[in-house]
């Protein structure tokens, strides 16, 4: 069985219309793939697809800047991942948004948009929480 890859330009287009795309890292790395779409895009349906079927942490990456606006730390005092991932500490909107225990589809949806918004701040999320940011590089 073969598997055809797209360009990383149709991946774009499709992750600029809405679509999630499946990105694979190299076999020498996690030899893994991750579910991936806009952030200003996802829906609870989207999560709760990520959720099922991807069956690992639903992640959001971010500029270290919105990181460091957002005051999103390090989620480990000393990280000692072999792959450097930088985990921030994890996040929930605030109740004060229209969520309950933040590990529904609709709460992570919701901490997600969030979280890209200009006008949010530190405030505005519980921590720790179900979303998971990753401080981008």
């Amino acid at each position: 069985m073969g598997f055809e890859f797209n360009t990383v330009e149709e991946a774009i287009e499709d992750i600029k219309k809405g679509k999630m795309v499946i990105v694979v890292d190299d076999p020498d790395r996690e030899n893994e793939g991750d579910l991936v779409m806009a952030a200003e895009k996802v829906t609870p349906e989207a999560i709760n697809f990520m959720a099922k079927y991807g069956r690992g942490l639903i992640c959001l990456s971010l500029p270290p800047e919105r990181c460091d606006e957002l005051d999103l730390y390090p989620m480990a005092h000393r990280n000692t991942d072999p792959k450097g991932t930088y985990f921030c500490v994890s996040i929930d909107a605030h109740p004060k948004h229209g969520t309950t225990t933040g590990i529904s589809a609709y709460d992570r949806a919701k901490t997600i948009r969030l979280a890209i918004s200009p006008e949010a701040k530190p405030s505005d999320f519980i921590r720790p929480g179900h979303v998971f940011p990753l401080k981008a590089r």
